[in-house]
């Protein structure tokens, strides 16, 4: 277990040393800032207390959507930079199966993307503080923690997307570029039975909240099972091709 967390700080200080690594961290900031002065002052609704606002947007209908885009944009190159910048062959001589430096790299991806949530978070907690106070309406620190969740579960999707397809295609451009169409489309709902099935429809956990659903005869633990089985064949997609590929 030590060597496999070695791999991963070593994954982590390659991203950390990028000078690019504190860039979307503050661009966070700052569109949390922009939108919770549009939500303060030009939106028609009101949010009683920071908690309410911190929990409406943690969701994928929120400030969701940002989230995954910068969380792939971020983290799609992680294993593709590995082959264009050549490096791929020094990574692989190492005394370490392929499986485990692959694991290392997609256990990096989840620490950055829970850090960029982390940091949403506080930010749209510090920031409904000054905008609409702490006191106020009936959310609790229950309902932003289960909001964490659900953005957790829509963030790690998009995220192991991106990083299955940058694996797939070798392609830093094309995996963040197909991640992050996906993103855009995956409010639409097609009203037939089978649609239930896709991925897109059981993305928003939130959607059950108070009873309801995305589409009739859909149940929260239906939406976890689909959803556990498409990042199943995802990480077995990606593993399989990254342990099968000829780097010589």
């Amino acid at each position: 277990m030590r060597k496999f967390n070695q791999l991963v700080q070593n994954e982590w200080l390659k991203i950390a040393k990028k000078r690019s690594f504190i860039v979307p961290y503050v661009l966070l900031a700052l569109l949390v800032l922009v939108i919770t002065y549009i939500a303060d002052t030009l939106e028609s609704v009101t949010y009683t207390s920071a908690a309410e606002y911190t929990a409406d947007m943690l969701q994928s209908t929120g400030i969701g959507q940002i989230l995954a885009i910068l969380v792939i944009v971020m983290t799609a190159g992680i294993v593709s930079r590995e082959y264009s910048q050549g490096t791929i062959k020094f990574l692989l001589i190492r005394a370490r199966s392929r499986t485990a430096i692959l694991a290392s790299k997609y256990v990096t991806v989840l620490l950055y993307m829970l850090s960029m949530i982390l940091t949403s978070a506080v930010a749209l907690f510090v920031f409904g503080i000054i905008f609409f106070g702490v006191s106020g309406g009936d959310t609790g620190i229950s309902d932003i923690l289960i909001s964490l969740v659900y953005g957790t579960v829509y963030c790690t999707v998009y995220a192991t997307i991106g990083f299955m397809l940058g694996i797939l295609t070798k392609s830093t451009g094309v995996s963040i570029g197909a991640a992050i169409f996906l993103t855009t489309i995956d409010k639409m709902m097609i009203s037939r039975e089978f649609f239930k099935y896709f991925l897109f429809p059981n993305l928003n956990l939130a959607a059950y909240k108070d009873g309801g659903a995305p589409m009739p005869g859909m149940t929260l633990g239906f939406s976890i099972v689909v959803l556990g089985i498409y990042m199943l064949l995802f990480l077995i997609s990606g593993f399989t091709v990254f342990r099968r590929r000829d780097v010589a």
